[in-house]
């Protein structure tokens, strides 16, 4: 089967199981109040339903359109925008005619299960799996470090020992918490032994995201090169995966990233490149592409880049580092939201391709559920947004007359939840625009 099937069948799964879970914590506390739900569908049913079978006042399908699913909940203006049905009398298993504080919980039941069930993923992930961290035992050479955190003191070299004070035993996450944490001080080990605690700016996440330094630590690695990109520089001028660079233009290489630095220095110009390869040396002529500057390699193999360290855990365990893993992934997205309402951050939004890319293309269970418990908490997240239809634009009328004692007219209700149906289609297009525009130009 094709990478692109499989990343295909897990993206309809996961998404199929998380519409599910949503819905239904809608549909639960709904028929808890006694509120009638006429349907439940997973995707959506435009003119027709692949599968639909009435049980009791409910009908149950499945559509056609996978870009999401509904329930329709009688006496509510939703999706479906059922003029008729709203402009009879209420009626008393409709929606609008219960108490402010129950439609409140219907309409926050979907996030809250998305919610739930990504941290119990996580939890039953490190119970069942563990979980592997970097040490600085693991990378015993260190880090390489990105130019323009040399200015801060930092060296090619220097292991991790503290951030902000508190020990850091996961080192390859430093880069994360750079970007999307509140570091103010990193304590490093320089590799002549000399231990330093350096400052950094409080700006940094934001520094990084505009210089497009995502990864200003890498661990050392050796210069062997693991795969090389077809119809790149790299493939034209004869490089094959196995060679380990010697030199670049005169100059010894030791380490990945002397390779990439010395390439950058010149990225316009031929440069000399001598591989060991099969034991003798060969000399290699190569020019970076003129657009970006790259030659189509890269050394991303696992053993590559040091050994890791498995952490098993026990029930309780579990749970707290589950919750706790959980909460540190939706308050991440929270933080890097803000980059989506910039420039270069829009057009990195992604549509279901992007989704999709975040499965592996082969088969595997924890990955599978480690990233459908990322989707998840997005999902979560992206629902309780204040957009008119949306979960979140429910919630703030619904605040808002709870603040006020007063429902907002029916009429400015659908005109609302109009308008947030043509922005969330919007959106979706144009998420969906970048993922066609990044297959085919990139």
């Amino acid at each position: 089967m094709s990478p692109f099937a499989v990343k295909a069948i897990q993206l309809l799964l996961s998404l199929s199981i998380l519409i599910v879970l949503h819905e239904l914590g809608h549909f639960i506390p709904a028929k808890l109040f006694k509120t009638r739900v006429e349907k439940f569908f997973l995707f959506f049913d435009v003119k027709f339903a692949l599968y639909k079978r009435k049980i009791g006042e409910t009908v149950y399908g499945i559509g056609w359109l996978p870009l999401g699913g509904y329930v329709k909940i009688a006496g509510m203006i939703d999706e479906s925008m059922d003029k008729e049905q709203m402009a009879g009398p209420p009626q008393p298993w409709e929606f609008r005619s219960k108490p402010a504080w129950q439609r409140l919980i219907i309409m926050l039941g979907g996030v809250t299960v998305n919610i739930l069930v990504g941290f119990l993923i996580y939890m039953s992930l490190l119970y069942f799996y563990g979980r592997d961290i970097t040490t600085n035992a693991d990378i015993p050479e260190g880090f390489s470090v990105a130019q323009d955190f040399k200015e801060f003191g930092f060296r090619d070299g220097d292991q991790i020992l503290k951030v902000n004070g508190k020990d850091f035993d996961n080192v390859t996450q430093i880069n994360k918490y750079l970007f999307l944490r509140d570091v103010a001080s990193v304590e490093v080990k320089h590799k002549n032994g000399e231990i330093e605690i350096l400052s950094v700016p409080e700006d940094i996440g934001t520094e990084m995201f505009k210089k497009d330094i995502l990864r200003p630590f890498e661990p050392m690695r050796m210069p062997v090169i693991d795969t090389v990109v077809v119809d790149y520089p790299a493939e034209k001028a004869g490089f094959l995966k196995g060679d380990r660079v010697v030199s670049v233009n005169g100059k010894a290489i030791n380490y990945w990233h002397e390779f990439t630095y010395s390439i950058g220095e010149n990225p316009n110009s031929e440069n000399i490149v001598i591989v060991s390869r099969n034991n003798r040396l060969d000399t290699l002529r190569v020019t970076p592409r003129i657009e970006d500057g790259l030659l189509g390699v890269n050394n991303f193999a696992k053993e590559l880049y040091g050994k890791s360290t498995h952490i098993t855990y026990g029930i309780g365990e579990s749970i707290t580092g589950g919750i706790g893993y959980g909460y540190d992934i939706l308050k991440d997205y929270v933080k890097q939201f803000k980059y989506v309402f910039t420039a270069k951050g829009a057009t990195q939004v992604g549509g279901f391709g992007a989704i999709g890319n975040l499965f592996p293309d082969t088969w595997n269970w924890m990955s599978f559920w480690e990233t459908t418990a990322l989707i998840s908490i997005i999902l979560a997240f992206m629902n309780v947004l204040p957009i008119p239809a949306l979960d979140g634009g429910h919630v703030m009328f619904l605040l808002y007359e709870m603040a006020t004692g007063r429902k907002p007219n029916d009429k400015v209700m659908e005109y609302a939840q109009m308008l947030g149906f043509f922005l969330l289609i919007a959106l979706v297009l144009f998420a969906n625009g970048n993922d066609i525009y990044r297959a085919i130009f990139n």
